[in-house]
């Protein structure tokens, strides 16, 4: 009896042993057969070269409103910005006709020398026979003297052609919110990155300076400062006037942006390698900035075409005789009953420009919105 207590007793290890064995053994082949999955509350999302955890439900409204928008995407395709972006905004009507007014508007500002050409009159050309001195100037024949000669009629008094300074007009437009809104862009990103990414210090003198700039009444301040400027080149000190006002509004949301982004995983995983604040900045954050920065670009070239032609208006602006829509729409105020088409002609040209790239760049925001 004792002899066979003792091999039982000496037996039991061995069998436990074995147990375990067996019980890690099932347990890693069940785990091989049926890998974890991610739960179904919560979808790993990937936007712009980094990772971001979004709740299934708010994608899978923004993917609802995409599709309802702009229609569902075909094989291939995705919600998110890049190359296809431009194929299915280009599917909605209101983006077809404003894309192809704004490249009627470009082409006509760029080749505006040639098309005076061949309509046979500049814009500073006078042409008294288009005029009846007997009716206090008013132009020859309806719809304010247009003809054959005169494509868009000619300007009351003076007979210079309307269509010719639609043309040169266009340039002055295009020029001044263009440029203004290349050098806010500029400003704007480089101060807000820089005072969202390096914070303390150099964070609060460029918040301070922005709070300064946009304390002041704009349009006011404007006006002060282009009246007590010399005349010299107007289209340079408009373009310098509109940016030093407008940057800061642009550099506050890029801030905000960049201080979201400097903490994210990928962020840190770069700084972690080694890598410095410029290459940081470069590399990982402006990429993420970049629908932001087209979106806000696109919506800010029609605010400053049609602050130019306020500022036109009230005569700070562009001076004559060089043509601008706004100058034109003020010469016109005086004759809107008497020659309606004179007040028409440039105020049409100036709200479907401002339309064309408003649409565009509200169609562009739904888009990036969707893919952030």
């Amino acid at each position: 009896m004792p002899r066979s207590t003792n091999r039982s007793s000496s037996s039991l290890p061995s069998c436990l042993w074995s147990a375990r064995a067996l019980c890690s053994s099932s347990a890693r082949t069940s785990a091989e057969r049926s890998p974890i999955r991610p739960r179904p509350d919560t979808s790993t999302t990937r936007s712009w070269g980094y990772s971001s955890r979004k709740d299934s439900s708010l994608v899978t409204a923004s993917l609802s409103n995409q599709v309802e928008e702009f229609g569902r995407p075909g094989p291939g395709e995705d919600f998110s910005p890049g190359l296809g972006t431009l194929k299915r905004i280009l599917r909605k009507p209101t983006v077809i006709l404003s894309t192809g007014f704004l490249v009627f508007i470009v082409l006509l500002a760029i080749f505006a020398p040639l098309i005076t050409q061949l309509s046979g009159y500049s814009p500073y050309e006078f042409d008294e026979g288009a005029v009846d001195p007997a009716l206090g100037g008013l132009p020859h024949g309806a719809f304010g003297g247009i003809s054959a000669e005169h494509w868009m009629g000619v300007e009351p008094q003076n007979g210079r052609d309307i269509f010719a300074r639609i043309a040169y007009g266009a340039r002055v437009s295009m020029l001044i919110g263009i440029g203004a809104t290349a050098i806010t862009m500029v400003i704007g990103v480089v101060m807000g990155v820089i005072a969202g990414f390096l914070g303390g210090f150099v964070d609060a003198v460029i918040s301070r300076v922005m709070d300064f700039l946009m304390a002041f009444p704009a349009l006011i301040f404007m006006i002060a400062i282009l009246s007590a400027l010399p005349q010299g080149n107007r289209p340079l000190l408009l373009v310098l006037v509109l940016s030093l006002f407008s940057w800061p509004a642009t550099a506050r949301v890029i801030r905000g942006q960049t201080l979201s982004l400097k903490n994210r995983e990928f962020v840190e995983a770069a700084r972690t390698s080694g890598a410095g604040w410029v290459p940081l900045v470069f590399r990982e954050v402006l990429p993420n900035l970049s629908g932001t920065i087209v979106v806000m670009a696109t919506l800010a070239v029609p605010t400053f075409i049609a602050t130019e032609a306020g500022l036109s208006f009230l005569g700070v602006g562009i001076t004559p005789p060089d043509p601008s829509w706004g100058q034109m729409i003020a010469s016109a105020v005086t004759w809107y009953s008497s020659d309606p088409m004179f007040f028409a002609i440039p105020g049409m040209f100036l709200f479907l420009t401002v339309l064309s790239f408003t649409v565009l760049g509200d169609n562009l925001q739904k888009i990036w919105a969707g893919g952030l």
